[in-house]
C-alpha cells in the first residue's frame, strides 16, 4: 500500500494509514505541526498515527533552523531492543511463571513512592556495572562527565541527573516492557522496550518549558503551544541538541544494560543454550532526532514514535501484549522519510481502556502469555490498540518482515 494525501498546511501530510483508524484529534495536531513555516517538503504520518502529548505518535517531521522540543517529547530515545537466542520452544518449561518472576527480580520496573528512595522501579544500590559503564572514557569524555557539563548550564535538570545511577538498566512505567517472545521456528528471543528514564524526561520537560517561554518572550502565535520551537543558531539550541544526543545514547545504553541482565536470567535457566544472543540483535530508538540528508536539504529529522527504515535497516514494530511483534527490513521509501511504525498504536486512550475492557476481556485477549492478569495492566491490554496486522498490511512499501514473533512472558513496566 502507499501514501494517502491527509490534509495541507504550509506542506502537505502523507500518510500510510489504509485500513487504519486514524482520530479527528490526531489530524489536527498533524494539521498544524504542517503549518509550521520550517517544516520541509511534507510531514510523513505512520499507519500507527495517534494523539499524543506535544506531537502526533507516529509522525516523521523534518525541519530547517529549528527543532520543536515537544514533538521529540520527553521519552527521549525511546526505543526497542531484540536478540535471538538459542533457546528453542522445546526446551521451556510448561509453566513461565517463574522465568518472568525471575526477570522481574533482575530488573527493577515501575514506579513507587512517588520516585522516593524505596521506588521499586530504580536501584536501591546501583550495581557496580551501573557504576562503571557511566563512567567509561575510553574514547572520549564519560557519559557522566558529560552529563555534568550540561548540567553546569541547565543547573534545572540537576536533580534527576543526579540519580541516573539508579535508573540505569531500569525498566520505567507504562508501555514500556520486557518480552520473550516464539519465532516462526520456534526459536526464543528477548525484546524490551524502554527509554532515557528520569533523566530524559527531565531533559524534556525542561527544554519544552524554555522554548515555550521564549515564545511568550517573542511575542510568537502559535497554532498550538506546544509547537513552541528553538531556533538553529541560539546557545539554547546547541545546549538542547547536546542534552538530546546524551539522552538517546543513554537510552541505547539502558536498553543492552537491561538486555544482558535477562540473558543472565535465561542463562541460569538454561545453562548451555543460550547460544550466540549476538547473531541478530537489533536496538533501535523510535522518539529521537537526528540530523538526515532529505529531498536536497539537510534537515533535523524528528521520528516521533516511527523507526528509521532506510533500504537494509533492521528495525522493530511490536503489536500489543497478546498478539505478534515483528523484525523488519527497511525498503528505503524516500516519501517516508526512510520511515516505519514502531508498533500497533493506541486505539484508545489508557482512561478509556481502564473504563472500558474487563478483566476477562483482558485474560482471554492475554491467553498463552505469562504476564500479569490484574486491573493494574488494563490500559495495555491488546484492545487498547490498534490491530498490528492492520498497521503491518499499511506499510507493506516501507518495510519487509524478517521474523513474526509471538509474546510467551511479558512483564511490563
Amino acid at each position: 500500500m502507499g501514501k494517502q494525501f491527509l490534509g495541507k498546511g504550509v506542506v502537505p501530510i502523507f500518510g500510510w494509514t489504509e485500513g487504519v483508524q486514524v482520530e479527528d484529534r490526531a489530524l489536527g495536531q498533524l494539521r498544524n505541526v504542517a503549518r509550521m513555516p520550517f517544516i520541509h517538503h511534507h510531514v510523513a504520518v505512520m499507519p500507527d498515527v495517534h494523539w499524543g502529548m506535544g506531537a502526533t505518535i507516529g509522525s516523521v517531521i523534518p525541519t530547517v533552523g529549528a527543532i520543536i522540543p515537544a514533538a521529540v517529547g520527553v521519552d527521549i530515545g525511546c526505543g526497542m531492543m531484540a536478540v535471538k537466542t538459542g533457546v528453542r520452544a522445546v526446551d521451556l518449561p510448561d509453566n513461565l511463571h517463574a522465568i518472568r518472576s525471575d526477570i522481574e527480580n533482575a530488573v527493577p520496573h515501575g514506579r513507587t513512592d512517588n520516585g522516593g528512595p524505596n521506588d521499586r522501579g530504580a536501584w536501591s544500590e546501583a550495581p557496580e556495572r551501573a557504576a562503571n559503564m557511566l563512567s567509561s572514557a575510553d574514547s572520549g569524555p564519560s557519559m557522566r562527565t558529560r552529563l555534568e557539563a550540561i548540567v553546569a548550564k541547565h543547573p534545572g535538570i540537576s536533580r534527576a541527573a543526579a540519580r541516573i545511577g539508579i535508573h540505569v538498566g531500569t525498566l520505567g512505567t507504562g508501555n514500556h516492557f520486557i518480552e520473550l517472545c516464539l519465532d516462526e521456528n520456534q526459536v526464543v528471543w528477548v525484546m524490551l522496550h524502554s527509554g532515557s528514564r528520569g533523566i530524559g524526561n527531565k531533559i524534556g520537560t525542561y527544554f519544552i518549558e524554555r522554548a515555550k517561554q521564549d515564545m511568550q518572550r517573542w511575542f510568537i502565535n502559535l497554532p498550538d503551544v506546544d509547537l513552541a520551537y528553538i531556533p538553529e543558531g541560539s546557545t539554547l539550541f546547541d545546549d538542547y541538541v547536546d542534552a538530546l544526543h546524551w539522552a538517546q545514547e543513554f537510552a541505547q545504553a539502558n536498553r543492552d544494560f537491561m538486555m544482558r541482565s535477562v540473558l543472565a536470567v535465561l542463562g541460569r535457566h538454561f545453562p548451555g543454550k543460550l547460544g550466540h544472543v549476538d547473531e541478530v540483535a537489533v536496538n533501535c530508538h523510535h522518539n529521537y532526532v537526528a540530523k538526515e540528508q532529505h529531498f536536497g536539504k539537510s534537515v533535523w529529522l524528528t521520528r516521533k514514535g516511527a523507526v528509521r527504515a532506510r533500504e537494509g535497516d533492521m528495525g522493530i514494530i511490536p503489536g500489543s501484549m497478546g498478539t505478534r511483534s515483528y523484525i523488519v527490513k527497511g525498503k528505503g521509501n524516500v516519501e517516508s522519510f526512510c520511515s516505519c511504525s514502531h508498533g500497533a498504536g493506541r486505539a484508545m486512550s489508557r482512561r478509556e481502556a481502564i473504563r472500558k475492557i474487563s478483566l476477562a476481556e483482558h485474560e482471554a485477549a492475554t491467553d498463552g502469555v505469562e504476564c500479569k492478569k490484574d486491573a493494574s495492566v488494563l490500559d495495555e491490554s491488546p484492545a487498547a490498540y490498534k490491530p498490528i496486522e492492520a498497521v503491518m498490511a499499511a506499510q507493506t512499501d516501507l518495510v519487509e518482515i524478517v521474523y513474526e514473533l509471538k509474546q510467551l512472558v511479558c512483564v511490563k513496566g
